[in-house]
């Protein structure tokens, strides 16, 4: 029997064995080669932290069911499918599949498990994935979302100081995209050694570890004290958003992509923070309609990045790291995604 990566319990991971279902007729059924988990939302997830467990959408990004409030507070937690991205190739197609063949290589959205049944009709997220574009790229898919629509309420433009705070996929995809659009300098912040040693080869001009460094003031520093145009945050951190806050230009603009928790503390918008007469925009590529719909919506979101990661103008090489076998996925889902974070950038999973 088939075999999937799930969460048993908040903090706990298992590899259990599941079912197919026989597909429909509007279906493909593929064998995965390569997964991925994010490293924000999911984990929250994962730790019993967020109280959006239930959450379902619709084909349109559109609320379906509410999550339970009472998640993480002892109630029901049950087992559900660790992962966000997948690449494979389609073993089986349904009868009134016509644009889909067997054995072309897919990518979309799902879970870690060997085999994903997937709408192949009318799926503009069931994506092909050429054979010169690296799996690694194409799990980054939904995060290069997250980036691309940071830096669009950010209003990054050519010549701006642009620091992004928080280097997992989405801060270096975002990394990637101010260097393109000819942001200068790019400053990327994070404690974790490997992931700025990443934003480097992504671009980055400087990177700054917030614990060795004032961080707002090294932002003015390096900007001839003027500060950030825009700083993209994304990791949720309440010292993160200060820091953001003490580096910001007059003027400048704060998009804020983190998934973040209560703050209780740290923030102080009374010091720079006024001063700076900046402007905090909370950026979600999923939430619509955005700050430029109907022209942008998420699907265009989505086509966008797709193109950028076929063409090679964003790439994962470097953020999917490190790489287990699925036999190892549960233990190395608990020890780098959720406990040594330190120790990764993006998980990926070979099967």
């Amino acid at each position: 029997m088939p075999r999937m990566l799930v969460a048993t319990a908040p903090g706990k991971a298992a590899i259990v064995e599941y079912r197919d279902r026989k597909i429909a007729a509007n279906e493909v059924m593929v064998e995965v080669e390569f997964a991925s988990p994010k490293h924000g939302s999911e984990i929250a997830d994962f730790r019993g932290d967020s109280p959006l467990i239930n959450e379902r959408y619709d084909d349109d990004w559109k609320l379906l069911v509410p999550r339970s409030p009472d998640h993480g507070k002892g109630v029901e937690f049950g087992s559900w499918n660790l992962g966000n991205m997948w690449v494979g190739r389609i073993v089986i197609k349904g009868v009134d599949v016509k644009d889909y063949n067997v054995g072309e290589r897919v990518c979309s959205y799902g879970g870690i498990r060997e085999t994903q049944i997937v709408n192949a009709v009318g799926n503009h997220r069931l994506l092909r994935v050429p054979e010169a574009v690296s799996w690694k790229s194409a799990v980054c898919y939904d995060p290069a979302q997250f980036a691309l629509s940071g830096i669009r309420d950010g209003n990054v433009r050519p010549g701006d100081h642009v620091a992004v705070i928080g280097l997992g996929a989405i801060g270096l995809l975002a990394v990637q995209l101010a260097k393109k659009i000819g942001a200068s300098p790019v400053i990327a912040v994070d404690p974790i050694e490997i992931r700025r040693e990443v934003a480097l080869n992504s671009g980055a001009d400087f990177v700054l570890d917030p614990k060795a460094c004032d961080v707002g003031l090294e932002i003015k520093r390096l900007t001839l004290q003027t500060g950030a145009d825009c700083i993209i945050e994304t990791s949720g951190a309440p010292s993160a958003l200060q820091s953001a806050l003490r580096g910001l230009a007059h003027g400048g603009t704060i998009s804020y992509v983190a998934w973040a928790k209560e703050f209780l503390g740290g923030i102080n918008f009374g010091r720079e923070a006024h001063y700076n007469y900046g402007r905090l925009i909370f950026s979600r590529a999923a939430s619509e309609p955005g700050p430029d719909y109907p022209r942008w919506n998420r699907k265009r979101v989505e086509r966008v990045c797709w193109e950028m990661i076929c063409n090679g103008s964003l790439r994962g090489d470097e953020i999917v790291n490190p790489v287990v076998s699925f036999e190892e996925s549960a233990e190395a889902y608990c020890k780098y995604v959720d406990k040594n974070p330190e120790l990764s950038v993006k998980l990926g999973v070979a099967f």
